[in-house]
């Protein structure tokens, strides 16, 4: 009975060294990886919040800092970025606003939109809120530091900017894009405003000549909030370096050491090797599934763009069912318009709106006759567009590059033929000199004669004294009360 029992412990004493030898083991490689991190990438203050399609630099809430910066210095010569942002808020007006940078040393958490102050380098501001009380907000501010000079948040900076332009990036339909080109000491800025969805209409913004920057820098973006709060959203933001005419620019195998090679090689084995562990473990753990499951759950760029084009063919087979049901309506009524006539022409006969009329009227249901043949035209030429739309939506196994091409030559040629007919129709129904016009009617004979009309006028004439004399008499009654 005591051997049982110290061998019941042992064995306890033995799993809760594994279990601590475990959670050693996994606490070390929690503290690798979070080295590794911080290493690797540039913590973002804490206001920030990234995503997959985005950053929020600041959100609406007040108060609120943030910013991301590049890990590692540029030295571009001649340079440009282009940053695809969104600023949106409920009320009328925003606060405060979002920053552009490139200055010598990355950029901590401060006052000036987010970021810290006295920067050396030069700062593109996408002020929102009026601080001085001007009416200039929301603008576009260009702003160059040595390091050594406040920024005057008050004043919107309006003593220390070098150009500016007033152009409101606030709730737009499209995102804002802003164009930033430093090129031969000179810094351009051209904004697309967000009202249409082209990501090449830009306008210039402003200008600075003979802006001496360091050679060296960090780029960064930055955004705050104070009393009135936006969000501040950047969807992208892209830096391009600029080779001047006849200067070949360094090859990247130039820029990157031998060292970050490596560094980045045994990355790439690393991470490879898990993932092969991780594909052995799901094929042990799922034995049912031959092959590669993982490569079944993207589709490929053909399967991709099979489905594009089915997507377009059932667009357009919606539109040309809708046409279609207006053409029916049209149908219908030029249908009950010839039959009126017809009706009309049974009831008076030959001989009664005599020979003149009668021929303008056999022009009229003449006319619309022709209109109600074409119709039945465009009817059928939709109809057998319809057909063919469908029968590309929804191919046979058997189907083919010829009889696909076949398809479209036949819709392109269907849709001709209905457009001819719209315009044809749209000219038969413009108005013409020469068309045949209907009969005009006679002229009604008016109600009211000169005679009832005066006798009108003067018994309103005596019942309008006669209320007045009766409405003095009662004030002047009244008045004896007082």
């Amino acid at each position: 009975m005591t051997g049982v029992k110290k061998k019941e412990k042992g064995t306890w004493t033995q799993a809760r060294r594994e279990s601590a030898a475990r959670w050693a083991e996994a606490e070390a490689r929690v503290t690798r990886l979070q080295a590794k991190e911080a290493e690797d990438c540039q913590q973002v203050p804490r206001n920030a919040i990234p995503s997959s399609d985005q950053i929020r630099i600041a959100p609406s809430l007040k108060s609120q800092r943030g910013s991301v910066w590049t890990k590692t210095k540029a030295a571009f010569e001649n340079w440009e970025l282009e940053v695809t942002f969104r600023v949106t808020g409920r009320s009328r007006i925003g606060a405060d606003g979002l920053a552009v940078w490139y200055t010598e040393n990355q950029g901590l958490e401060g006052p000036v939109f987010g970021s810290a102050d006295m920067w050396n380098g030069v700062g593109i501001f996408f002020d929102s809120f009026d601080n001085d009380g001007k009416k200039n907000n929301p603008a576009i501010v260009i702003i160059g530091n040595n390091g050594q000079i406040h920024y005057d948040h008050q004043n919107d900076g309006a003593n220390q900017a070098l150009s500016s332009c007033q152009r409101d990036f606030r709730n737009k339909p499209y995102p804002v894009r802003a164009k930033i080109t430093y090129y031969q000491k000179t810094l351009t800025v051209m904004i697309n405003n967000g009202f249409t969805p082209d990501k090449n209409d830009y306008e210039f913004c402003a200008k600075v000549e003979n802006m001496i920057i360091p050679a060296q820098g960090h780029f960064g973006i930055s955004a705050a909030t104070g009393g009135l709060a936006d969000d501040h959203d950047v969807l992208s933001f892209l830096t391009f370096q600029l080779t001047e005419p006849g200067k070949e620019p360094p090859t990247v195998d130039k820029e990157i050491s031998e060292k970050e090679k490596e560094k980045y090689q045994e990355e790439f084995e690393h991470f490879q090797q898990e993932l092969d562990k991780k594909k052995e473990e799901f094929q042990k753990d799922h034995p049912d599934l031959q092959g590669h499951p993982t490569d079944e759950m993207f589709e490929s760029v053909g399967d991709r763009e099979l489905r594009q084009v089915f997507e377009g063919q059932n667009r357009i087979h919606l539109e040309i069912k809708q046409l279609n049901r207006q053409l029916d309506m049209i149908l219908d009524e030029q249908r009950r318009y010839v039959s009126s006539l017809t009706e009309e022409i049974s009831k008076r006969g030959a001989g009664a709106p005599g020979q003149t009329f009668q021929q303008e009227l056999d022009t009229v249901v003449n006319t619309q006759h022709e209109i109600l043949r074409q119709v039945n035209e465009m009817k059928n030429s939709m109809s057998e567009t319809v057909r063919l739309v469908s029968g590309i939506a929804h191919p046979g196994p058997a189907a083919g590059v010829y009889e696909t091409t076949q398809h479209f030559n036949d819709i392109k040629e269907h849709l001709h033929i209905v457009k001819r007919d719209i315009d044809s129709l749209a000219q038969r129904s413009m108005p013409s000199n020469e068309r045949p016009k209907c009969p005009e009617l006679p002229p009604f004979p008016s109600c009211l004669s000169t005679v009832h009309f005066v006798i009108f006028v003067v018994v309103q004439t005596v019942l309008f004294i006669g209320y007045i004399m009766y409405r003095t008499q009662q004030e002047a009654a009244a008045k004896k009360f007082f």
